[in-house]
């Protein structure tokens, strides 16, 4: 069955998502290559009916997975998806470095709010123990089942702004960089294996002691302050870690 080729207006789906869809099944039809040269803003807003800022969005997200690259004064192009695939590869939320099955994907909100730094918390952000910082949980579902538990903590004062918006289904870096001008430069990830304690099993819906991958990250911005950490709690029976080796000249 082919898919739909324009925005459906009845969706629950968000049309920027709807319109990533469509962009990438647009790129695959075509045979793109890397380089290639995509459709311009203005024309997207025609073509599919939608606003500038969804296609703005749309692009960001696309940009920050690797799929397109975006140059100033030159337009939008086909990204090559090797610097966005496996572990690491590219500086999005961490969704993307872990896949899942294939499955129609949706993500919510478990808790937001101020919370006192703990310890590790603060070390991590460079901030006093006990010190307000921003707390959000979040639940990723593929086909309706649970597949990921994340728990972000970000300094005051750049979390605040994420306290009264609509975080269900986006990026949580493409909104601080398109809406409040944050920029993430560089993280520090790891992966591990672990076991799941009550609060992510429950939150998975999977038994306490089910096997979950856990993905940890510390980023920052352009002057090297911590500004957000994460951890991932991924459902060990639907997801997997991709990671791309080669050859390397320079080792002895």
């Amino acid at each position: 069955m082919s898919m739909s080729s324009s925005i459906d207006r009845r969706s629950d789906i968000p049309f920027y998502s709807q319109l990533k869809r469509l962009l990438r099944e647009d790129i695959a039809a075509r045979g793109l290559e890397p380089g290639d040269r995509l459709p311009g803003d203005h024309e997207l807003c025609d073509r599919y009916q939608v606003s500038r800022t969804v296609v703005r969005q749309a692009l960001l997200e696309l940009e920050h997975e690797g799929v397109v690259r975006r140059e100033k004064g030159r337009g939008t192009f086909v990204g090559d998806p090797r610097t966005s695939q496996g572990f690491g590869g590219a500086l999005v939320g961490t969704f993307e470095d872990i896949q899942s099955n294939a499955g129609e994907q949706h993500s919510r909100v478990l808790f937001r709010g101020v919370v006192a730094a703990a310890p590790q918390v603060a070390r991590d952000l460079a901030v006093t123990e006990g010190a307000d910082v921003v707390e959000i949980q979040r639940l990723r579902e593929v086909d309706g089942v649970p597949w990921a538990f994340t728990r972000t903590f970000l300094p005051l004062d750049v979390g605040q702004p994420l306290l009264d918006i609509e975080l269900e289904d986006v990026s949580l870096f493409g909104v601080l960089e398109r809406q409040f001008g944050i920029r993430f430069e560089r993280a520090q990830r790891s992966v591990e294996a672990d076991l799941a304690n009550d609060t992510v099993a429950s939150a998975l819906d999977c038994g306490p002691g089910a096997a979950v991958l856990v993905m940890r990250s510390i980023s920052f911005d352009q002057t090297g302050r911590p500004i957000e950490r994460f951890t991932g709690f991924h459902r060990g029976d639907r997801s997997r870690l991709n990671v791309e080796v080669s050859h390397s000249t320079d080792r002895m």
